[in-house]
């Protein structure tokens, strides 16, 4: 049994696709699980509580988290820990292996131009700081010898059929297709990459499936060379057969005056330093492992027009 933890999510989702090439057991967990496959095991689950979680755990071989907590610093204080803790007990417990999909909320902002699985950890966000903390039990849990761990980790995302959880989605597709102005943060002139759903989903169960992998820091296949904001905008509006006439630039000034009245804009300024500067995720190391490609950009919002807005 393999075991899905946040199940519905746009991560678990394309894991749980990717998953019957390694296995025909899946257990999708969530408060109002959905099945993906013929065949998965539906188990609704309170992930804030321990006993849920070792229910969820219980007859496991390999354990995924790929949950999503709403976007609130005070929230992920409180149960970003707790969680982790509870799901590091629960595999020890049942001797389950435990795969971790994460950010990069946690690395030194002056490295993200150039992010890679040595990239330093020095967090200047709440978020990051966060996500360092539990990365960590994870390591150290590995270390300890307590169980085995691996932790996947992914660029901002893009993908098919995504609402709400990718900003890509949010502020460049959904706007464009709404015949209304994208919107960007800080500054259109740097390159960001993002991570294609499907790719991630795979190459998390190809993580999660290798023994050799685990006690480290992956980065999940990502294409290089990503375009700047202004190129992911025109190269979309060009896919949709539109003209892009303009972009609505938030610089950081803007965001943070916003914050006071929008909660959603608090808490996404700490995270601005993102598109301040040139974000670039290298996964080299996955590729050179496992001689997996990414999916080129252009595919990728081919791909995604394809799902949604054809």
């Amino acid at each position: 049994m393999q075991t899905i933890l946040g199940a519905g999510g746009a991560i678990g989702i394309e894991l749980a696709k990717a998953l019957p090439e390694h296995t025909n057991a899946i257990r999708l967990v969530s408060r109002n699980p959905i099945p993906v496959n013929a065949g998965d095991t539906l188990l609704a689950a309170d992930l804030t509580q321990a006993d849920d979680v070792d229910k969820a755990v219980a007859g496991s071989e390999v354990v995924y988290i790929t949950v999503g907590f709403a976007y609130s610093t005070q929230l992920w204080r409180e149960v970003w820990p707790m969680l982790m803790k509870n799901v590091i007990n629960a595999c020890q417990t049942h001797s389950a292996k435990l795969v971790f999909f994460d950010n990069v909320y946690m690395y030194d902002p002056t490295h993200i131009p150039n992010m890679t699985e040595d990239t330093p950890v020095a967090p200047t966000s709440n978020k990051g700081k966060v996500r360092a903390q539990i990365a960590e039990m994870l390591l150290n849990a590995h270390a300890q010898g307590e169980i085995q761990g691996v932790i996947a980790r992914a660029a901002d995302f893009y993908g098919p059929s995504i609402q709400t959880t990718s900003v890509l989605t949010e502020t460049v597709f959904k706007p464009l297709a709404a015949g209304k102005t994208p919107q960007w943060f800080a500054s259109t002139k740097y390159k960001h990459a993002f991570t294609y759903t499907p790719d991630a989903g795979k190459a998390t169960a190809l993580l999660g499936n290798t023994d050799d992998t685990y006690g480290q820091v992956w980065h999940l296949p990502t294409a290089p060379n990503p375009p700047t904001g202004q190129e992911w905008i025109t190269q979309v509006a060009t896919a949709m057969g539109k003209e892009a006439k303009g972009v609505q630039v938030l610089p950081k000034w803007l965001m943070r005056a916003l914050g006071l009245f929008v909660p959603f804009m608090r808490e996404i300024h700490e995270m601005a330093y993102q598109y301040d500067r040139d974000y670039v995720f290298d996964s080299s190391k996955f590729t050179d492992r496992f001689g997996t490609e990414a999916t080129p950009y252009a595919q990728g919002i081919a791909e995604v027009m394809a799902v949604d807005y054809s």
